[in-house]
Parts: C-alpha cells; sequence; structure tokens
C-alpha cells in the first residue's frame, strides 16, 4: 500500500463527520480536494470503507478497523513530530570531541556556557596527541576535534577561532642566560607529529640556532613543569602558562621573530551527518565566535 499521512487524515476527518463536506470545513480544505485524496486512498482497499444509506455516508466495518489503525498511525507521527519539537527545546544528546593536548587550555572556556544552556547535554571529550585526533577524524567516531594545524586528511570542512600564540619561556635563571645567546642552550620539545614541535623545530631552523641537546616529553603540562625546573627553554602557547608567567615562575624570552601565532580551529569531517547536538554546539560557537576572540586574543 502506498497511502499518505494527509490521505489518513482525510480518513479520519470523513469517519468522524460522516460527512465529506464537514471533513473539508475541519481540515481547511476544498471538498473537491477532500474527495480526491478520500479516492486514491480507499481504492488500496479490496472492499468499501464506506456506503451510503440513502443522503446518509456510513463506515463500514472494515473502514471502522481501518479507522483505529489510522488513528494509531497519526499519533505516532505526532509523537514523532512533537519529539522532534522537544529536541529543540531540551537538547539532549552527547558531545564527542577530540583535542590536542594543548587544547585543554582552550576548550573548557568554549564549552561552559553551552552545557549551561542545555544541562541535559553530555560531554566526551578526549585530551590526546595529534595523531590520535587525527586518527579519530579519520574514524569517524568524534564530532569535531580542536587543532591548531588541520589535518590534509581526511577531508574537513573547518571554524576558524581565534589565534594560538606561541611565546619562548624559561625558568628565571635560564632565561637570564637565554636572553644573551639561545645558541648551546637545552631545548624542551613536544613529541614528533605535535604542532608545537614542528613550530619549534621551524624556528631554530630559520634563527640558525645551535641547540646543546633536545629533550623530549609527551605532554605541555611536563613541558612546563621542566621549564619551571630549570631543565630547559621551550616555544610554549602563551594561553596555557598565563598564571605561572604572572606569578614569576616561569618568564619570556624576548626575540626579534617571536612570538609565533597559529590559530585554532574546531575540524569536523566533510561528509558527516551532524547530530542534534553536534548541530547546536556548531550554530553556538559560530553566534559567540567573537566575544571567545575578544576573550582569548586580548
Amino acid at each position: 500500500m502506498n497511502y499518505t499521512l494527509r490521505q489518513l487524515q482525510v480518513f479520519r476527518a470523513i469517519a468522524n463527520h460522516g460527512s465529506i463536506t464537514k471533513a473539508a470545513r475541519h481540515l481547511h480544505l476544498t471538498q473537491p480536494a477532500v474527495s480526491l485524496q478520500f479516492k486514491s486512498f480507499s481504492e488500496q482497499f479490496d472492499f468499501p470503507l464506506i456506503e451510503y444509506q440513502g443522503k446518509k455516508l456510513v463506515i463500514t466495518p472494515l473502514g471502522k478497523e481501518v479507522k483505529i489503525h489510522a488513528e494509531r498511525i497519526l499519533d505516532q507521527a505526532n509523537a514523532l513530530k512533537l519529539m522532534n519539537e522537544s529536541l529543540k527545546e531540551e537538547l539532549t544528546g552527547t558531545l564527542l570531541l577530540s583535542i590536542v593536548s594543548t587544547g585543554k587550555y582552550v576548550m573548557p572556556y568554549l564549552l561552559g556556557e553551552f552545557l549551561e544552556k542545555y544541562p541535559s547535554t553530555d560531554l566526551i571529550m578526549d585530551v590526546t596527541n595529534r595523531s590520535t585526533v587525527v586518527d579519530h577524524l579519520i574514524d569517524n567516531s568524534v564530532d569535531f576535534a580542536l587543532v591548531s594545524v588541520v589535518p590534509s586528511k581526511p577531508e574537513l570542512n573547518k571554524l576558524a577561532l581565534f589565534e594560538n600564540e606561541l611565546v619562548l619561556v624559561g625558568n628565571e635563571v635560564y632565561a637570564q642566560r637565554a636572553r644573551k645567546n639561545l645558541d648551546n642552550c637545552r631545548f624542551l620539545f613536544r613529541e614528533t607529529g605535535s604542532a608545537t614541535r614542528h613550530a619549534m623545530e621551524e624556528f631554530i631552523a630559520q634563527q640558525g640556532i645551535k641547540a646543546d641537546r633536545i629533550l623530549e616529553l609527551t605532554t605541555n603540562e611536563a613541558i612546563k613543569q621542566s621549564v619551571m625546573a630549570g631543565l630547559g627553554i621551550s616555544l610554549m602557547p602563551k594561553i596555557g602558562i598565563k598564571r605561572e608567567l604572572d606569578q614569576g615562575l616561569i618568564h619570556i624570552i624576548p626575540h626579534e621573530a617571536l612570538p609565533m601565532t597559529t590559530q585554532w580551529n574546531l575540524v569536523w569531517r566533510k561528509n558527516k551527518k551532524l547530530s542534534p547536538v553536534a548541530s547546536s554546539y556548531l550554530e553556538f560557537l559560530e553566534s559567540r565566535l567573537s566575544h571567545f576572540t575578544s576573550k582569548f586574543n586580548r
């Protein structure tokens, strides 16, 4: 059978009102339109749904059974409509994010207002290295990823957020030494594949710096603690060390080629069908982008 919801509505109205004219008035349709819809619907049955006793329209036993099923279908269709409307009013679901480790200084501020606005929304956020973030995008296992360097694969949509400022830092003793000469300083690097490491390698190569030794650490927090302990100097996102700078635990080492500036980007697969919560989050970020830009770039 190939019926439409409109045909079910027409038949129900005819059965309830016992008249095509009254059904048309109830549905705000013309009588010919109602007659045509009912004709298309009733022709799909081998036996009549209505009959006339004189001028009176009467529902047949089959018609009464069909009316019961039609009402159930229409009730279910209405329930789906109400569910969709309730999702708009009270968003539910889980937002899945994968962010590079430095993004932990950024992403919480991009989530607070959204989660407060939609308290029934859940969040799963994986803070990891860049290669794992790329794997999550390839596997299509997350809604969005936060990166400073956009991967070339898979094909991605991008929402450019705001600048990510990288500065060269050390503790008080090491910073004084490095201000005189960066040669023979010990540099603390992130792991291979990290966008911060790439920026640091580019800076050292462009400036012709002769690094004494290179130490590799796998998290930004480990780099920060090692800088404060005097193990060496490093290029770090300024957003992640503001408190330590204010407290004098870390010092910026001035250089004419610094700071280096990259950009935070929210990315997602081009062919991804966004869930209601993911779609709402994207709309939220787009609407509040100027606010966050002024907040993080001041």
